[in-house]
């Protein structure tokens, strides 16, 4: 499992000429399988996104998010080896 931590690099009106294309980016995600739940941090300063899958592959991945190529915003991967969830939750656990 993976916490992806988007962090905005530039005020939010940069951003937001962005969000559509990653919008798309993150529903592309999902059609992989790799994300499993993501969302906006409130305070609105970036998002975190959790995934599952080959970190090279993910991480290749994340240098395509439109957030990232255009400067908006950058990533840090956090590796989390869960052994234990709510139920409902299980696919979080490794």
């Amino acid at each position: 499992m993976f916490v992806l931590n988007v962090t905005y690099l530039a005020p939010i009106e940069a951003v937001e000429p962005h969000i559509e294309a990653h919008m798309k980016w993150v529903a592309e995600g999902y059609e992989r399988g790799w994300f499993l739940a993501s969302g906006r941090k409130n305070p609105r300063t970036g998002g975190i996104i959790l995934a599952k899958g080959n970190r090279e592959e993910i991480e290749a991945y994340l240098a395509q998010d439109p957030f990232v190529t255009s400067g908006v915003a950058k990533y840090e991967v956090t590796e989390a080896l869960f052994s234990r969830t709510a139920p409902g939750l299980e696919a979080l656990a490794n």
